[in-house]
């Protein structure tokens, strides 16, 4: 991959990992509930999807999903079901204390994992990586040295900046008014894009 690819990829890249969406949500509300550093397995929850779907674009594994519309659609829908449900959990559990120590790092982590893995965004990211971005003629192995550690770095930085917003918004709401206003507006943004999601599958809709 030439310099002028590689600034390129990167720019894409981070617009990609940085455009608020249902990974950032969940490390906002994440890193308001719990922390910086209990919330952190949900990073390294996003750090493995990203490496796995990285690998699997590689292969053309996403690419064969995208070129299945039955599969796809299915996929989405599953996903829209489950980002709805965890909007509605959410929205339940904002009148309720928050109790950190209840909180596993493999909740966190299997959370983050499977928001990262519905997120239809994840798809056509990693798609437009590997469809706009790897030179044909340059063997993809020598490319893959350069493309995962750009990917895996924006990513872990973004994600946890939205953590350390997160962090900054309970220090300043948990306990006051506003915690509460504010964990349901969270709720709602999971149950909005779940919406969205699911709703595009259906005939007609782009």
């Amino acid at each position: 991959m030439s310099w002028e690819a590689w600034i390129i990829f990167a720019l894409f890249w981070a617009v990609f990992v940085t455009t608020p969406g249902p990974n950032a949500v969940n490390c906002i509300t994440t890193g308001m509930n719990l922390g910086f550093r209990r919330a952190l397995p949900g990073v390294a929850a996003i750090l493995t999807q990203a490496a796995l779907f990285l690998a699997l674009s590689a292969l053309g594994i996403t690419a064969l999903i995208a070129a299945s519309p039955q599969v796809f659609e299915v996929a989405k829908l599953i996903g829209a079901g489950v980002l709805i449900w965890l909007g509605i959990r959410t929205w339940r559990q904002a009148s309720r204390p928050v109790s950190a120590g209840a909180v596993s790092g493999g909740s966190v982590y299997g959370r983050a994992f499977l928001i990262a893995t519905i997120n239809p965004k994840s798809v056509a990211g990693y798609l437009a990586a590997f469809s706009q971005f790897v030179q044909p003629d340059v063997p993809l192995g020598q490319q893959m040295w350069v493309i995962v550690p750009t990917a895996l770095t924006l990513t872990a930085l973004s994600y946890s900046g939205y953590t350390a917003l997160g962090v900054g918004l309970g220090r300043s709401a948990l306990g006051a008014v506003a915690s509460r206003p504010l964990r349901r507006a969270l709720a709602l943004c999971f149950i909005v894009y779940g919406v969205l999601l699911g709703s595009s599958t259906l005939p007609g809709r782009a």
